[in-house]
């Protein structure tokens, strides 16, 4: 909507009670122009500029930051006649400027006075509106028709005086068949097979057969994957690969294969941890959250609003896709046309402040999935000195049989005394009086420390690194970052002796630590790569140590000093906070790792222990016994996806308005659905999954009248090509409304109560009706009584879509390859980018590589960099929800399907199967027909094609045919 629009649109709200001349002027001169072109537009998503809000007497009254925009009776000091004169290149608007004649209507109106009839009176939308009234189910009209749809869809056409058009022939319906449900065209000897007409047996036997291949999975999870936006890659401005996102994409394969029911299918992406914990597998489902985009460089410079904005994401999706509802249309104000208060949208962020998003390690394997969490809940409970867990009989008895094993050696740590220290930027490193160093002042993006100390020891063998917790850093340091961590790049140490001259760098063979992020080993301080790093995450707000083992022990001079360099240049303040540094004569075949506590405790009798001491000897051997079990056990495989974090306060934002927040919100969702709580108040001190398992019952709920409706609307676009409420993902007011309303509340209702949430049995029902069954063939009379086929009088045609496209030559090329599942097939060649983004160049790509041939499902999707062949088809822009994909026909997508290199590519490969194969080129016309067309060549075709083929070559004539309108529809 452009800012002349949204203008008008403006003084249509404000219409006012002057006299009745000037109220016929407003309807006369106005409103011709907003009916067309405004009414059905999302107003509730337009403009504020500056803080202004046009949308009411008190916003245009108070105005923005540059005070009120309109002043009542005098146009000639208002702002907004100034900025629609374009007087003013600061407060230009529309960029386009308006005509006289409409910016007269604005100057006429505030000469009037400005009048808001609006003032004093009540605007808040009621429930009172067909999506959100309670679901039940409806009579069925009186029908010689066994099947319920066509019962409903008949009296509607009869209200018309319309009746069914005719049943697609065998062959027609055959392809609709398995296009709509595995995405592909059958063979020719399954169109031949198909040839009993009217027999609903055969066709229940064929439909049952493609419900049961797990080509249904492949074909529908894309359906549900743009309904998420999900894609392989962040989307942004720094589009980075999400090298494990694909176990997502194979987890709802999986699940539309198996049939779960839809309740389970929400519950289990919004929650798997919760409900099935029993089930590691299903960690996968949770790469719905994370399944938009995320901006990194905001979480660097902005994360307060980097986390309402990621959070937004996040509800828009899950409601959206569950719901059909515009929630984060109240993210600034109360929606202004459906009953959603601001307060809504921030409850539901608030349901989703506890988590973050990124690589998640599972374990498909439910044993070792056991294992590990046991051992991890010891590691943790030891960490925490856990008395309850640690001083169990049976935990203490380990801890024991332990320590009776490993031969102790005093430590015999030196702290080392800092002589002088520096950094590369802002960082003020202060000396504590424990010897520790605190970095204090502003943090920069990077920086690195220099510390010269003392070394008191007369042989160096190891060096020691302790970061230590500090109330001054967020989630308690180690680390700067907003999380509470940090990534060392390097650690350097270099000798400077008593004697002087330059400083000796010394080798260090190897280093340990207490704890590694998964990725971020302490190794990589060792390795040379800046772009490599240790970091403790998740293990935040608890200390952590490395030791770093010299290659060689060597004898230190009296008076000599150590410079050690600890640099840090991964940018987002992931620098250390406070840490102490230490060294130690002892050499690293003797050495063990053991506090002092725990040394001294050892030394005494068991019987003499205190229970402090046995606290510390027993959390101490239980944590090192169970980082030893943990090393042993296979290593975790990693899914993209949300992952708990600290829950952070979520507050209603003034005007949206990162630094205007106001009352602090619980979780909750929608509460103008009155038959569920709004509120989830028994999550507010409960840990962050228990927020989303509330959401998901709350949207799983047999009372939840939106979920309901939603995906049986979303299911019968896919089949139809529109929803019976053609906006899919908007059941609000400035959405569609139903065309056969009474259907779709009966299919919301039969799929919830009588199909028990079963996909399968949907588009059972939906395909084997007349409805579906029907001719494409447009008839005068139907076009001339309902041209847009909304009350479905025939069926629907359309253009195959990308990966039809793609899929159905690789098949009838004769390449397909039906390997299922694993990390998608990158479709170009990846180089360094300008920044962090990479280049992809996907005209390079190989397409003889077997796994070229894979379904399209498999390929990777770049978010921010499409393949211009299935954009020319239009695959959808993954930085939105998708709910519907467009349907172009363009000369640019004709020369695309010509000229690609894929198309090429198949066309040659084609036409070296046929001349291999057929020696007679009416043989190899024939059966080229046969493969592309499911059908049996015209005698004319062989003649016309044949000709062709010589003249041209059989690739040609491929390349012809795979742009033919035959081939590229589905009637």
């Amino acid at each position: 909507m452009n800012l002349k629009l949204y203008l008008q649109f403006t003084l249509l709200i404000f219409s006012t009670t002057l006299a009745a001349g000037q109220k016929e002027f407003f309807n006369s001169k106005v409103l011709p122009l907003l009916k067309d072109k405004c009414y059905k537009c999302h107003s509730h998503k337009a403009k504020i500029k500056a803080g202004l809000a046009l949308d009411s007497r008190i916003g245009w009254s108070v105005g923005g930051d540059s005070g009120p925009a309109v002043i009542p009776f005098k146009p000639e000091e208002s702002l907004l006649v100034k900025a629609i004169r374009h007087v003013d290149e600061d407060l230009e608007m529309p960029k386009k400027k308006m005509a006289d004649k409409d910016i007269a209507v604005f100057v006429k109106w505030i000469q009037d006075g400005a009048y808001d009839e609006r003032v004093g009176k009540s605007t808040k939308p009621t429930t009172d509106w067909w999506s959100l009234k309670l679901l039940e189910k409806p009579a069925l009209p009186k029908s010689e028709f066994s099947n319920p749809i066509d019962a409903f869809v008949s009296a509607k056409l009869q209200e018309k005086g319309l009746n069914f058009s005719p049943e697609a022939d065998h062959r027609t319906l055959l392809r609709r068949l398995h296009y709509d449900l595995h995405g592909l065209p059958p063979t020719p000897e399954e169109v031949e097979k198909f040839s009993v007409k009217n027999d609903p047996a055969e066709i229940t036997k064929m439909v049952d057969s493609l419900l049961n291949s797990p080509r249904y999975g492949e074909r529908w999870a894309r359906h549900w994957l743009d309904t998420v936006h999900y894609a392989d890659s962040h989307g942004c401005e720094h589009d980075l690969a999400r090298p494990y996102a694909w176990r997502y994409r194979d987890y709802v394969i999986d699940r539309l294969n198996k049939d779960i029911p839809w309740d389970r299918f929400i519950r289990e992406q919004l929650a798997a941890d919760v409900f099935y914990k029993d089930t590691p597998e299903l960690k996968a489902a949770l790469g719905f959250l994370s399944a938009g985009t995320f901006e990194k460089s905001r979480f660097i410079t902005a994360p307060i609003a980097f986390a309402y904005l990621d959070r937004d994401d996040m509800v828009n999706q899950t409601m959206s896709a569950f719901n059909s509802a515009t929630v984060n249309c109240a993210r600034r104000h109360d929606h202004k046309f459906d009953p959603f208060s601001q307060k809504d949208y921030y409850a539901l962020q608030a349901v989703f402040a506890g988590v973050s998003e990124g690589d998640v390690p599972f374990d498909a394997d439910p044993k070792i999935a056991s294992e590990r969490q046991m051992w991890l809940n010891l590691q943790e409970a030891a960490e925490r000195h856990d008395e309850k867990i640690v001083l169990q009989q049976e935990n203490e008895k380990l801890a024991l049989e332990w320590v009776g094993k490993v031969n102790f050696t005093d430590n015999n740590w030196t702290v080392l005394k800092t002589l002088k220290s520096s950094t590369t930027d802002a960082t003020e490193l202060h000396v504590e009086n424990d010897l520790s160093i605190i970095a204090n002042g502003k943090a920069p993006e990077k920086d690195n420390y220099t510390i010269i100390t003392e070394l008191p020891v007369n042989r160096l063998a190891t060096i020691r690194l302790d970061v230590l917790t500090n109330k001054s850093f967020a989630e308690n340091g180690p680390g700067r970052a907003v999380n509470g961590n940090f990534h060392l790049s390097e650690f350097e140490v270099e000798l400077i002796t008593s004697s002087g001259g330059k400083p000796l760098k010394l080798n260090i063979s190897k280093a340990v630590s207490d704890w590694n992020q998964e990725g971020w080993h302490i190794d990589h301080a060792l390795d040379g790569n800046p772009g490599t790093a240790w970091g403790i995450f998740p293990k935040v707000g608890m200390p952590h140590h490395a030791v770093f083992y010299l290659s060689e022990p060597m004898t230190v001079q009296p008076g000599s000093q150590l410079k050690i360099t600890m640099k840090q240049v991964h940018g987002g303040s992931h620098l250390i906070g406070h840490f102490k540094l230490s060294a130690s004569e002892i050499v690293p075949e003797s050495m063990k790792e053991i506090p002092q506590n725990v040394i001294s405790a050892l030394k005494k009798a068991a019987e003499t222990r205190s229970k402090k001491e046995r606290l510390d000897i027993a959390s101490y051997a239980l944590k090192k016994l169970s980082w030893e079990k943990l090393s042993k056990l296979p290593k975790p495989e990693n899914i993209y996806a949300v992952k708990t974090d600290a829950i952070k306060k979520v507050h209603v934002l003034k005007r949206g308005n990162f630094e205007k927040p106001g009352k602090e919100v619980q979780p909750g969702a929608i509460s103008s659905i009155k038959a569920l709580d709004g509120i989830f108040e028994k999550t507010l001190n409960s840990e962050e999954p228990s927020r989303r398992a509330a959401l998901a019952n709350w949207l799983a709920s047999n009372d939840n009248p939106l979920t309901w409706r939603s995906i049986v609307n979303r299911v019968w676009q896919y089949h139809f090509n529109r929803g019976i409420c053609d906006t899919v993902n908007d059941f609000g007011r400035m959405g569609g409304t139903p065309s056969h309303p009474e259907l779709l509340d009966w299919l919301a209702a039969w799929f919830r109560d009588d199909a028990k949430g079963s996909l399968k049995a949907l588009h059972r029902l939906i395909v084997t009706s007349k409805t579906y069954r029907q001719s494409s063939k447009i008839t005068a009379k139907g076009k001339n009584l309902d041209g847009s086929n909304k009350i479905l009088w025939r069926m629907n045609s359309s253009r195959m879509d990308a990966e039809q496209y793609r899929d159905t030559v690789l098949k009838v090329s004769g390449r397909l390859h039906l390997t299922m599942g694993g990390p998608g097939v990158k479709h170009f060649i990846e180089s360094k980018g300008v920044h962090e983004t990479p280049k992809l160049d996907y005209d390079s790509f190989d397409w003889s590589k077997p796994e070229a041939a894979r379904r399209s499902i498999y390929r990777f999707v770049w978010r921010g960099i499409p393949d211009p062949f299935m954009e020319a088809l239009d695959f959808p822009n993954l930085g939105q929800l998708a709910p519907k994909r467009g349907q172009m026909i363009s000369p640019l997508q004709s020369l695309v399907l010509l000229n690609n290199h894929f198309v090429l590519y198949h066309s040659k490969h084609m036409a070296q199967q046929l001349e291999s194969k057929f020696s007679q080129g009416h043989e190899r016309i024939r059966h080229l027909v046969r493969l592309i067309y499911q059908r049996e060549p015209l005698v004319s075709e062989i003649a016309d094609f044949g000709s062709y083929a010589q003249s041209h070559g059989l690739a040609a004539l491929c390349r012809l045919l795979f742009n033919s309108n035959e081939f590229l529809r589905v009637e």
